[in-house]
């Protein structure tokens, strides 16, 4: 399933555009205008991850977040706190309330996704190491084979990790960029189209035990991995 992420962000503008950076980059956005509503938001499915304006309509973010973190529920939830306020003390006291990272605005997208991935990486070590199976077809990221009924499949490291991206993230359409984005990486430069090469190579590798229906093409928006046979 894909992340979920609360943005608290009084200014409309700016919750516009942070929903749709994160959107275009696979995650499923919950957006809150004011200290209020925030907490009207942090319900079930609880969010993966919050960004945090520092100031507030009804209170302010530092407040929200102490608040979150002496609650044992959502205490867990890692917080990056939004601010124009670049000076370190006001750093220090985020942190010292429980924040795990700041983006000083104004800020890239870029930017912005980068300190999402890391956080959400050292709060979740062990996340992407988990064996993952889907109709006899299982993936093991720590030893790195993936086997069909105890059968190795050969496939190279980039098939490999395009098929965990899909695997982990089922039943959700990605388009070239976003494959790029996250199977390559945003300090790579590969074109597009290299995207269709390495999903006919994947396509191939899992094609003798009809594993290849499951990663399905989308005219028109690009790639979905469905469990729908």
């Amino acid at each position: 399933m894909a992340r979920r992420i609360l943005v608290v962000e009084d200014e409309a503008p700016i919750r516009e555009m942070l929903s749709f950076v994160l959107d275009q980059h696979g995650y499923q956005v919950v957006e809150a205008e004011d200290f209020d509503s925030a907490l009207s938001r942090l319900t079930e499915p609880y969010p993966d991850l919050i960004l945090l304006d520092w100031m507030l309509p009804g209170g302010s973010g530092i407040q929200l977040a102490k608040q979150l973190k002496r609650d044992d529920i959502t205490r867990q939830i890692p917080i990056i706190m939004l601010t124009a306020r670049g000076e370190e003390e006001d750093k220090v006291r985020g942190l010292e309330v429980g924040a795990d990272d700041f983006v000083t605005k104004p800020f890239s997208p870029k930017e912005l996704m980068a300190r999402i991935k890391a956080v959400i990486r050292r709060v979740n070590p062990t996340s992407l190491d988990d064996v993952i199976e889907v109709h006899g077809l299982r993936l093991d990221p720590v030893s790195h084979r993936v086997t069909v009924d105890d059968d190795s499949l050969d496939m190279g490291p980039t098939e490999f990790k395009l098929l965990h991206f899909f695997m982990t993230h089922p039943e959700r359409v990605y388009s070239r960029e976003q494959l790029l984005d996250n199977v390559w990486g945003t300090n790579i430069y590969v074109e597009d189209r290299t995207v269709d090469v390495h999903i006919r190579r994947l396509r191939k590798a899992i094609e003798l035990s009809g594993h290849d229906k499951l990663i399905q093409t989308v005219r028109g928006a690009g790639y979905r991995f469905s469990t729908r046979i």
